[in-house]
């Protein structure tokens, strides 16, 4: 999980920055991804061998997708990235394009999956659709895997229109989730610094209610650095906001390094991702196949 946001910060600041993506940025958002996993060992490191997505895992005679074979794949990438720094092709389309483009030539070993997710926002964030969030394109995606197969599959058989519009959709509807999510917070928000006894506007109570959204887990130490306080000070706001029942603590019993959050943030933010299965998935409401172990050369 950890890995998953670092990536995605590593991918928004690089479609910030609006420099030219080159390959060896795909490679790094991918190291960062598997940093500190058991898959450390291929983070960053283009595939050597033929891989493969589905089938009996042994050979890729039955596979439901076989990528492009191993001697091609940098060359792929190389193009790839050219057209990512195009800037002629409207914006939702070449994020599309280029996200179907790196699964289809599926380059590492692991996390493909995450690292092309990760490219559709260095592309969002690169054109200037997305200059102040991350809409969550991803989860809409996730949610309705039937329907994203099927668009990636239309891509791969030359049916690019008809990805895209897929990918459009999911798109729109991760922005209109995202201005419901933005509207929730901020009734939220209002009503803790009611509980809190609305402290002023420049208190540092106020200044860490309003900042959990981005931190939405805070210790004395990072309120301080956040709101250019002592840790004494931050220490004292946030007993009076836990006293006031607008934030808990993590621990119990532990005063000195102890850690705070807001329980019912991360409970909007639960049935936020929960409303979004309902609204869009394909399987909402059938239970979970039981798990099954992935092929041994599955990307």
């Amino acid at each position: 999980m950890l890995g998953n946001v670092r990536a995605m910060e590593q991918a928004v600041d690089l479609g910030t920055a609006k420099e030219r993506i080159r390959v060896d940025d795909l490679l790094d958002i991918h190291r960062t991804l598997l940093e500190g996993t058991s898959e450390e060992r291929c983070a960053g490191v283009v595939r050597s061998d033929q891989n493969w997505i589905g089938g009996r895992g042994l050979s890729p005679v039955d596979a439901t997708f076989v990528p492009p074979p191993e001697s091609r794949v940098r060359d792929l990438l190389e193009d790839l990235v050219a057209f990512v720094n195009l800037d002629d092709l409207p914006a939702i389309a070449q994020a599309a394009v280029a996200h179907a483009q790196f699964e289809t030539i599926h380059p590492f070993g692991d996390g493909n999956g995450r690292t092309g997710r990760c490219l559709i926002h260095v592309i969002l964030r690169r054109r200037g659709l997305t200059p102040f969030l991350v809409p969550p394109v991803s989860v809409v995606l996730a949610t309705n895997a039937r329907r994203y197969v099927t668009g990636l599959v239309d891509f791969r058989e030359g049916r690019t229109d008809d990805w895209i519009g897929i990918f459009a959709d999911a798109t729109a509807a991760a922005a209109a989730a995202a201005t419901r999510l933005r509207t929730q917070i901020d009734t939220l928000l209002d009503d803790l610094i009611d509980r809190a006894g609305s402290p002023r506007a420049d208190s540092v109570a106020r200044k860490i209610i309003r900042g959990l959204p981005a931190q939405p887990v805070v210790n004395a130490d990072t309120a301080a650095a956040r709101h250019d306080v002592t840790p004494t000070a931050a220490r004292a706001a946030l007993n009076r906001l836990q006293e006031a029942g607008v934030l808990v603590p993590t621990r119990v019993g532990r005063r000195r390094d102890r850690e705070w959050i807001s329980d019912e943030l991360f409970h909007l933010l639960d049935a936020f991702e929960h409303d979004i299965g309902q609204t869009h998935g394909d399987d909402a409401h059938r239970p979970a196949p039981p798990p099954t172990r992935p092929p041994r050369h599955q990307g």
